[in-house]
């Protein structure tokens, strides 16, 4: 099992629809290119920027062949397997490990909920084992699964019951919790950060990797932070963060993901429309959501990708004063 520790900008992709919302499958080679010519390291696929729980299990697994086997092989696939059924969650874990993927990540369930970290683990733990060989990571997102345990202790009991237990995708704004993780058994675990509009604390605090929705189409503006933090120019980075941020509450306050999904057809990367119970955006919400962003910069103020350093490390930036 791979045990090198996951570093630098990895996306969320969006899982790319024909107008009738089936899958496209054929807009994910292009789509993984131009990921890896940005500077971003992974990708993840199928999670909720993927809206991987509006997908089939069939349609996970199709899309799950073609990331693994069309994206560069210098981009991880790191594949989303949660479901509430734990059986299906296994399938989808097994076949990650069967096409070789990188690694496989869970979400806690969202029906019937865990009410106890012992639970939460037992509850991973089958997934986990049903792709031996692949790193496994909890994906830590309480506010949209309702599962709000405390994570040291999932690292604790989990290190203990499931043997490749790689780390956490940890999207969350509790960064005392999230420091406790980075700092457990000095630091043995990846603890990947998971909330682009904060990635400047998250860095202040030892962020070596980070997973992002807007890392598909503003990386370099995220290397531009990245580089200033490691050269200690914090007004820099500051700068560059608070252009995300403006961008990211744009987005937020028209609509969100469908909003997100948009977005990527501004840039040429056009990913079609979002599944019920998402709601497509209008003709007559198209058009103001596009000229919100261009008020705050986007995309003009994203730098091309050939005027950043990428592939950059957000270990190599933690190494800043």
């Amino acid at each position: 099992m791979n045990r090198i520790k996951l570093t630098g900008l990895i996306a969320a992709p969006f899982t790319p629809m024909q107008s009738d919302g089936a899958l496209n499958l054929d807009a994910i080679e292009n789509y993984a290119r131009w990921l890896h010519g940005n500077g971003v390291v992974g990708a993840f696929i199928c999670g909720t920027t993927g809206e991987g729980f509006s997908l089939t299990t069939e349609e996970r697994l199709e899309v799950a062949e073609r990331w693994v086997a069309v994206a560069p092989k210098e981009l991880k696939v790191i594949v989303h397997v949660a479901h509430n059924s734990l059986g299906e969650s296994q399938r989808l874990a097994a076949h990650a490990e069967r096409i070789g993927a990188h690694a496989i990540a869970s979400i806690g369930p969202t029906f019937f909920r865990p009410s106890s970290v012992a639970q939460l683990v037992e509850f991973c733990a089958p997934t986990a084992a049903a792709a031996p060989s692949l790193p496994f990571y909890y994906y830590h997102m309480p506010v949209m699964t309702g599962v709000n345990l405390p994570m040291i202790e999932f690292l604790r009991l989990a290190s203990q019951r499931i043997p490749n237990l790689a780390g956490i995708k940890f999207t969350d704004e509790n960064l005392m919790s999230f420091t406790q993780c980075l700092n457990f058994e000095d630091g043995r675990f990846n603890i990947l950060f998971g909330r682009d509009e904060i990635l400047l604390a998250a860095l202040a605090l030892g962020a070596t990797g980070a997973v992002g929705s807007t890392y598909n189409y503003m990386a370099p503006v995220y290397h531009k932070v990245i580089a200033a933090f490691q050269a200690g120019d914090l007004n820099s980075a500051r700068r560059w963060q608070s252009l995300a941020m403006e961008i990211i509450e744009v987005m937020v306050r028209n609509g969100g993901m469908p909003a997100n999904k948009a977005m990527m057809k501004m840039i040429g990367l056009d990913c079609g429309p979002v599944r019920p119970p998402l709601k497509n955006l209008t003709a007559e919400e198209y058009a103001p959501l596009r000229q919100a962003l261009e008020r705050v910069g986007f995309p003009a103020k994203v730098p091309p990708a050939n005027d950043v350093p990428l592939r950059s490390t957000l270990a190599a930036a933690t190494q800043a004063p």
